[in-house]
């Protein structure tokens, strides 16, 4: 059996992310040296093209993540993750992205950024002493910081777990205190150990 028919065969003929019926085909999941039925995707046009064009994306039509991404197929959750990161701004996809649970490997290869995405990977983002932050690190902070339009200030010393990193500026990362998400500069944190 071929590739193709394997993909329409595991995805009953519809897109795997979005579920559209027309323009399907095959969509290999970067880096995917063996282009197998495990690092493939049976997309339609729509999803094909704006996961190769990033001119080309439209956040509502990801949308569709909110369902697709509890599939059991590692290459649907390798791409849903890797475009809510990248829509993270967008705000919505941040919330998904909490609930989202990747096992170590699938979180590897979700993170191995293929050549679509290199632009992304410009972004460094560094705490107050220069050390690397990574999402998911957990940070404290050095300065009480008025926390504007929630009316609370996080003091000094508090550690915020779980952090995400804002892909678009690299002096500001988000976390949750007080259960709210807040943006905070990354020159007032330091890598929690």
């Amino acid at each position: 059996m071929n590739l193709e028919k394997e993909l329409q065969e595991r995805s009953e003929s519809k897109c795997e992310l979005c579920s559209a019926a027309e323009g399907l085909g095959v969509y290999e999941v970067p880096p995917s040296p063996d282009g197998t039925k495990e690092t493939s995707l049976y997309l339609c046009e729509t999803c094909r093209l704006q996961l190769t064009d990033s001119q080309a994306v439209d956040p509502n039509h990801w949308r569709c993540l909110n369902d697709s991404m509890w599939s059991p197929v590692s290459a649907v959750q390798v791409v849903a993750w890797r475009m809510l990161q990248k829509l993270s701004s967008e705000g919505w996809p941040r919330d998904l992205l909490e609930m989202l649970y990747l096992d170590d490997e699938v979180r590897s290869w979700a993170e191995a950024m293929g050549s679509d995405d290199s632009a992304d990977q410009t972004v460094k983002h560094v705490d107050g002493n220069g050390a690397a932050l990574e999402a998911g690190d957990s940070v404290t902070l050095t300065k009480d910081l008025n926390v504007k339009g929630a009316n609370f200030t996080a003091k000094r010393g508090t550690v915020v777990r779980g952090i995400s990193l804002v892909s678009d500026n690299a002096e500001h990362i988000e976390g949750k205190l007080n259960g709210q998400r807040i943006v905070i500069l990354t020159k007032f944190v330091k890598k929690a150990n």
